[in-house]
């Protein structure tokens, strides 16, 4: 029987009693689906997914895509994403290390993507746990006045900028990738597509410019945000098990990876990404 527990008071639910690759009713994913809108992420423990059914299950909740490092793409379902530091001929299967800051996935893109599903296939006995944060919560405990404040104001995302702060391990920029990365502006204040509920969107540690703000005014207050953020009271830290599923909602959750010792232990992760698009329901 379908049973609904949340993680914690603050953020996510617990999907119990299901297994993903049998059929689920319209009426018991209905309630789920509106479980992941409401708490920003899902927990799904103990499963046995294909790459096939991965991608079947994730179509459920809005239209399948890939957008970045197709070099990492899974072979035979390209629309699977390999996070991983294991290597196959000498060479890697997937990216050994991402995102070990605060930040919602594709922040950059003009639409960024609504959601994403993370799979845990292989995992260390130690670290690579992953963090997660709920906007909804953040903004909601702001005061009216800053509420007020911010509530017309847009951040000006640059993957240029953010570059040393997110990898500082990685060479700067060339002049294509400057070229390419062109700045795109976003709502602070972001009004969710589905519930209409606002979350703060701020991004993690990028010191992000607001657009008609000088940088000393602009920068404080952005530092602020980003450390209401992720009080403890809004976030939550995922130890993961093999057979976890963790789908985030973009729109309202940040996220961040934590180290693990990739030269002595195994790590082995298949994530998609959704569009806003919810699917059209198959029959119950």
């Amino acid at each position: 029987m379908l049973e609904l527990r949340p993680i914690t008071e603050g953020i996510g639910t617990e999907v119990l009693g299901i297994d993903v690759t049998e059929k689920i009713s319209n009426t018991d994913f209905d309630r789920i689906y509106e479980a992941w809108i409401d708490t920003t992420i899902l927990l799904i423990r103990g499963q046995d997914m294909t790459p096939d059914q991965h991608v079947d299950f994730t179509r459920r909740f809005g239209e399948v895509f890939s957008y970045t490092r197709s070099k990492f793409n899974e072979q035979e379902r390209p629309e699977i994403l390999v996070l991983s530091n294991i290597t196959k001929n000498g060479k890697p299967i997937g990216s050994p290390y991402s995102g070990r800051v605060w930040h919602s996935d594709g922040a950059y893109l003009e639409n960024p993507p609504a959601g994403s599903m993370l799979y845990a296939r292989e995992v260390p006995p130690v670290g690579g746990d992953t963090w997660f944060g709920n906007m909804f919560g953040a903004y909601e405990a702001l005061p009216e006045e800053l509420k007020a404040r911010i509530e017309d104001l847009k951040v000006v995302i640059s993957r240029v900028r953010s570059r040393p702060y997110n990898y500082p391990d990685r060479p700067a920029p060339t002049e294509q990738e400057r070229a390419e990365w062109v700045d795109v502006s976003h709502p602070m204040v972001r009004v969710h597509e589905v519930s209409g509920r606002k979350a703060l969107n701020v991004g993690g540690n990028v010191p992000w410019r607001i657009e008609g703000m000088s940088e000393d005014e602009s920068a404080p207050l952005i530092t602020f945000l980003q450390e209401v953020a992720v009080l403890p009271r809004f976030t939550y830290r995922h130890r993961w098990q093999v057979g976890d599923i963790i789908l985030w909602d973009n729109r309202s959750a940040m996220h961040r990876a934590t180290p693990y010792d990739e030269t002595g232990t195994r790590r082995l992760m298949h994530r998609t990404t959704i569009t806003g698009a919810r699917s059209v329901r198959p029959a119950a």
